[in-house]
């Protein structure tokens, strides 16, 4: 029987592959960018995301990314699909009657990253004053997959109380710590490690190098 936080590996399928991606205001917009990318071209391109951005989160993108508008032509400038376009759909983080906040909304995975030590503040103590914390609330509730990516050092104890609190509920803590075994030589190759291990806690094929094996054939 298939494991109900793993609902992209029940063989029949009445919808697309579906993710929810949050974008809060640590400093690691090209993670966030580079997972939103590899989401849209995933399953052959059929995927849906999700996407919800914090207040500062949008400021992160614009200082790191200059990204000016959010919206599907400054998020996925290498992406010229027009049906990506349709397949990214925007939720304005203060909606917090968007549908990605009902537990009647299915979906593969929720993702934040990158995670503020402030975001995993509210997510590990269940605030919803905004859409980004009641759509992860809901993914937990529902037995989901919650990644969080928590992009801020060192850590407090809070943060680690916060991580522990999250992982509790059924969470999965990703820091964005990149290895070097695969002998990286641009900063692209550290980001793709990251986002690699996060399609991989999603069940997203890939082919992003970040696994042990890849390490002979760099």
């Amino acid at each position: 029987m298939a494991s109900p936080t793993t609902p992209a590996s029940q063989p029949a399928r009445a919808r697309p592959h579906r993710y929810v991606l949050g974008i809060s205001g640590a400093s690691g917009a090209h993670y966030a960018l580079r997972l939103l990318e590899q989401l849209l071209l995933a399953h052959g391109g059929t995927s849906e995301v999700h996407l919800v951005v914090t207040d500062y989160g949008r400021r992160l993108l614009f200082d790191e990314a200059g990204v000016t508008h959010v919206d599907f032509a400054n998020l996925c400038p290498t992406i010229t699909s027009a049906d990506a376009a349709r397949r990214l759909i925007i939720h304005p983080n203060k909606d917090v009657g968007a549908f990605i906040a009902s537990g009647s909304f299915l979906h593969d995975g929720m993702v934040v990253m990158p995670c503020s030590s402030s975001a995993l503040g509210y997510l590990a103590t269940g605030s919803g004053n905004n859409l980004l914390a009641r759509a992860a609330m809901v993914t937990l509730k529902e037995r989901r997959r919650l990644i969080v990516c928590h992009r801020e050092t060192p850590l407090s104890l809070i943060d680690i109380r916060n991580m522990e609190q999250l992982t509790l509920a059924g969470a999965i803590v990703c820091p964005t710590n990149p290895g070097f075994y695969l002998k990286p030589t641009r900063v692209e190759d550290l980001v793709d490690f990251i986002v690699g291990k996060v399609l991989d806690l999603l069940d997203v094929p890939h082919e992003l190098k970040n696994r042990w094996e890849d390490a002979g054939r760099a």
